[in-house]
């Protein structure tokens, strides 16, 4: 037979872990619902012509530091060069 003690740290912790997955289920629900968004956005903007792969790019690129970037076109163009592409 258990102790109560014992069956209340075990209610305690059941109580805890149910809202730590029930929050997390709540934020993959969120996740799913702003990804939804995020693809009508584009489908918008591919209705009104812009290039939503470039615009992707773009979003990519704006995460990014400007040295990083800029280092990377840099080697981008030297490799290009050095390939007879430019």
């Amino acid at each position: 037979m258990s102790s109560p003690v014992t069956d209340s740290a075990y209610n305690v912790t059941a109580d805890e872990l149910r809202q730590f997955i029930e929050q997390y289920e709540h934020l993959e629900a969120e996740k799913k619902d702003i990804a939804e968004q995020q693809k009508d956005v584009m489908s918008e903007a591919k209705a009104r012509g812009y290039d939503t792969k470039v615009m992707k790019k773009i979003i990519a690129l704006r995460k990014r530091d400007k040295n990083d970037i800029d280092e990377e076109e840099a080697i981008l163009e030297l490799y290009k060069t050095a390939l007879g592409m430019v």
